[in-house]
């Protein structure tokens, strides 16, 4: 899959850390139903391959649907066994080298300067500002567009509506969003809820396109 061009249209990957894998799946499917294009779906969740594994029968072969906190080369394998067509890593290492191997995509973690630069010879389709809100939030964002201009940024980290909108409009590619927009969908909450936060992000998104 062309994630660089997925992140630009979709502008939000939604971020599944699950207690409950069958409300992990369910959670991947309601949002899906919803609109939502991007879903990543964290290792460190409970039985995070299995779930990778049903959603991927039940969304199909070509949907999208990410692995995260890829952070060995074993990792990348389990993921791509399992389904996942993109990886998303917290920071530089093994598995973002061994996913690119595997001819996944990757959404790299960085948060300084140093680690930017030391991306680009890794290949990785973008890059992930983590922990986004404690390295400074926008105006940090900002800051880092001025030496790299090119770069497709994902901030991740305490993203919630209003910082989406502040992060898109400081030049953001994509937003990544994990409990203000699952809750406690993935733990066996509410889904009607979820669907109702989904459609709320999605229309932050799809405003003000550049």
């Amino acid at each position: 899959m062309d994630l660089r061009a997925a992140l630009a249209a979709h502008r939000l990957v939604a971020i599944i850390r699950g207690t409950d894998p069958e409300a992990s799946v369910r959670t991947v499917l309601t949002l899906a139903e919803e609109g939502i294009e991007l879903i990543e779906v964290s290792l460190t969740g409970a039985d995070a391959l299995s779930v990778i594994e049903q959603a991927r029968k039940a969304l199909g072969p070509d949907r999208p649907l990410g692995a995260g906190t890829v952070l060995t080369a074993d990792d990348a394998r389990a993921a791509e066994r399992a389904g996942a067509n993109f990886a998303v890593t917290p920071a530089l290492g093994e598995g973002v080298v061994a996913a690119r191997e595997l001819g996944l995509p990757v959404l790299a973690g960085v948060m300084t300067p140093t680690e930017i630069l030391a991306a680009r010879p890794l290949g990785a389709a973008a890059l992930k500002i983590f922990p986004a809100a404690q390295a400074g939030g926008p105006a940090y964002l900002k800051a880092l567009r001025g030496p790299f201009p090119h770069e497709l940024f994902v901030p991740v980290g305490g993203v919630d509506e209003a910082a989406a909108r502040a992060y898109l409009a400081a030049g953001a590619t994509a937003v990544g969003v994990g409990s203000p927009l699952i809750g406690d969908a993935a733990d066996g909450g509410s889904l009607t809820a979820l669907r109702d936060r989904a459609r709320a992000f999605l229309t932050v998104v799809r405003e003000d396109r550049p």
